[in-house]
């Protein structure tokens, strides 16, 4: 492997900029930026003209500096289809529905060139979508997923710029790779431990991509009558993300159903011959921790074995524990810090003047529907997958009816995402789900 590989970060986010401060300071490598174009990347290209190609990336916390920095980017590309070059990596740093309109639109010479594809935010199955791509072009590539981004990156002033600012930064991600072994992997297992953050390696990316706890909370948290209400603006007072009901759309039922999808998924893994996921141990061990006076460790370490109404008893403790953060030191009136109060966000008008949704639940939505896609491939019954669909779906719908006459984005669209699900389940035919 090249020590100093070349790298192309498709993309003009913020997780874009600090990774490209990232790599271009810890490893001195080329690196280059390419999006499309939309009023959001005219505003970031436009800040980098006077700024001479130069990007920033402050951070909030101290014990966060060493991802801070600047660097000037090698190359900068407005429009997929004008990227030229050799570039060995390829980092999507898009969402996952994109990723296969991103490779359509590099040229043929260009995708030749490509040795490895990182895909920075995947959902469930998104690297067999991207090996069937790449696979037609050549078998050599590698496919590497993260289970998700590292952290939080903002804009520094709310809006698209040459500067950003990372407001937290994860503990631990997962990465799998289609190569077993993988020299890249441990290049960058030693590029995140330099910042803090352990990078533990799965046996396939596919079992990466199953570590993100987003695949097992935003579904029941967003896709139900109450949020959704919220969401679509049918609400008159704000509520709130993990809030118990009525403050929030959390109540038992809604936990009955985050454990009988999390079961329809792990029926999935299971099919697929990979490692599940303890539901109740990725939460607290692995995303926010809970005091043991609230979960005992016996408890945690074996919920998946216990009986169903005391899954969805813990399930249903571990949320009310985290209404406020138990780690925080409490006020003179004895309050501890709001934690919970995570407001749920409505429709808006985005920079293009169209009706939008907000990021979750619209990436939640591709997220899902992959998984459906493969469970019906499988014949593996989601009823309760089906179940969110169909409620989101239909919102969508009366929604779309009700902004009838005025501009709306993609995301108000019912979408079947077909050509994804079938690249993903001939991957999967063809025995890419899992490293052999």
């Amino acid at each position: 492997m090249n020590d100093h590989p070349s790298v192309l970060i498709a993309g003009t986010g913020p997780a874009s900029i600090q990774m490209a401060v990232l790599l271009k300071n810890r490893w001195n490598c080329a690196v280059g930026i390419v999006g499309r174009p939309s009023a959001r990347s005219e505003s970031f290209f436009a800040a980098l003209r006077p700024s001479g190609l130069r990007v920033r990336a402050d951070v909030q916390n101290l014990q966060h500096r060493e991802l801070e920095g600047e660097c000037r980017l090698d190359h900068v590309f407005q429009e997929y289809e004008a990227v030229a070059g050799l570039w060995d990596t390829l980092i999507l740093a898009v969402t996952a529905d994109a990723y296969l309109e991103v490779l359509k639109r590099l040229s043929d010479d260009v995708l030749r060139g490509i040795r490895r594809v990182a895909l920075l935010s995947p959902t469930f199955g998104s690297n067999s979508l991207i090996r069937q791509f790449m696979n037609d072009r050549s078998s050599e590539v590698e496919i590497i997923s993260f289970s998700t981004y590292l952290g939080d990156t903002r804009w520094a002033q709310d809006r698209p710029s040459h500067r950003v600012v990372t407001t937290g930064v994860k503990k631990k991600v997962f990465i799998g790779s289609t190569h077993a072994g993988s020299p890249f992997v441990e290049k960058l297992r030693t590029l995140y431990q330099s910042i803090g953050i352990v990078l533990e390696p799965m046996q396939s990316p596919f079992e990466a991509e199953t570590r993100n706890i987003s695949l097992y909370v935003h579904p029941p948290l967003f896709m139900n009558e109450f949020a959704l209400d919220v969401l679509f603006g049918e609400a008159s007072v704000k509520k709130y993300v993990y809030k118990l009901f009525p403050e929030g759309p959390i109540t038992p039922e809604l936990i009955r159903q985050m454990l009988a999808s999390w079961k329809e998924i792990s029926a999935i893994l299971d099919k697929l011959r990979l490692k599940g996921v303890n539901l109740l141990k990725f939460m607290v061990d692995d995303n926010y921790p809970v005091r043991p006076e609230s979960l005992p460790r016996r408890d945690i370490e074996e919920f998946p074995r216990l009986e169903t109404v005391r899954q969805e008893y813990l399930l249903y403790v571990r949320y009310a524990s985290l209404l406020i953060d138990p780690f925080s030191e409490p006020d003179s009136n004895g309050r501890y810090y709001d934690f919970s109060a995570v407001p749920i966000r409505t429709i808006f008008v985005n920079r293009e003047g169209c009706w939008d949704i907000p990021r979750m639940p619209k990436e939640d939505y591709y997220r899902i529907k992959m998984i459906q896609g493969i469970a019906r491939h499988l014949e593996s019954g989601c009823p309760t997958i089906d179940r969110y669909l169909a409620t989101y779906e239909r919102k969508l719908e009366d929604a779309a009816l009700k902004l009838r006459g005025e501009r709306l984005s993609d995301a108000f669209q019912v979408r079947s995402f077909e050509e994804d699900i079938e690249r993903i389940c001939e991957s999967i035919d063809a025995g890419f789900s899992y490293n052999s």
